[in-house]
């Protein structure tokens, strides 16, 4: 097997996490399902394989840096996953202190829902934008990889590994479910807004987070984690590695800004949520960039090439 330096990062972090939570769940007395991971974890593998086959016996890096890309990255989806439900429980949320802050801001979340589900259609094209983050993160991997540089795919995926990590890290340490936990909205309002995240999901976020989880499968898991917003970080990463690409960019910029109200509505997000998202990805970005040896004015030459 030959592994880039990135590759074998992301490749030691996804093996250090399944041994962490081979050991927690033992600990715990969790059960997961091994094998419902399985299945995910051999589409992973088998991505990795045909990347390996395309760079030792075809010779073909256009294919194989984007395949192993994708294969790492489906692999660490999984076990991060398992890991951050494995933290579980983590006692009582902070989201009364955000919400605080948010109030500070002069951002007030029920009133904003209200707003956003006075537009017509609003409501739905939000939802729409809102669930199309992983399907950006896999265009962008694909993108990059078949017409970007093979230094611009690796950032991409050890800036999103490492921004992962430090989501559930400064989750951990502070722990919160989001303003949806919190805010209970008339049911006509409810209904009229269709969020992906409501009070009831909320609620249930509240649950784990006293009792934690008996058992672990990735038909039942669901996003844990409020502050800091990850969809946000996603959707940083799908607008900074697209930037070199002129054709494109413009329209994921305007997904992605309409991502911010839906990342506040469907994912009943406080709005200081979103900036610990810019946050975290800033961070991950700079520890990539170092990890890798590539300064400001190489990335930007790299994604100002891409555009060509």
């Amino acid at each position: 097997m030959v592994l880039y330096p990135a590759e074998k990062i992301v490749g030691g972090i996804i093996a250090m996490l399944l041994m962490i939570n081979i050991i927690l769940a033992s600990a715990k007395g969790v059960t997961v399902d091994w094998l419902g991971y399985a299945v995910g974890g051999s589409m992973g593998l088998a991505a990795i394989a045909i990347g390996q086959f395309y760079r030792l016996y075809r010779h073909d890096e256009k294919i194989a840096v984007p395949t192993t890309a994708t294969g790492f990255y489906l692999l660490f989806s999984l076990v991060g996953s398992v890991f951050n439900y494995l933290l579980l429980p983590v006692g009582e949320s902070y989201d009364r202190l955000l919400i605080e802050w948010d109030r500070a801001l002069g951002f007030y979340w029920p009133d904003f829902v209200q707003a956003v589900v006075e537009v017509p259609y609003l409501p739905t094209i939000l939802r729409v934008i809102y669930g199309s983050s992983l399907i950006q993160i896999t265009c962008v991997i694909l993108l990059v990889g078949f017409f970007g540089s093979k230094r611009s795919l690796h950032l991409f995926l050890l800036t999103g590994t490492l921004s992962a990590l430090l989501t559930i890290l400064v989750w951990r340490i502070v722990p919160s479910a989001g303003a949806a936990a919190y805010y209970t909205l008339p049911p006509e309002l409810e209904a009229r807004l269709g969020a992906i995240v409501d009070h009831a999901y909320g609620v249930e976020l509240l649950r784990l987070y006293r009792e934690g989880a008996a058992y672990i499968s990735p038909q039942d898991t669901r996003g844990l984690i409020g502050f800091p917003s990850f969809h946000t970080v996603m959707g940083c990463l799908s607008v900074y590695f697209t930037m070199g690409f002129r054709k494109i960019f413009p329209v994921i910029a305007i997904i992605n800004i309409l991502m911010v109200p839906a990342i506040i509505v469907h994912g009943g997000h406080n709005i200081v949520d979103l900036f610990g998202g810019v946050a975290i990805f800033t961070l991950a970005l700079l520890a990539a960039r170092t990890i890798l040896g590539l300064g400001r004015s190489e990335v930007k030459a790299q994604l100002a090439a891409e555009s060509h």
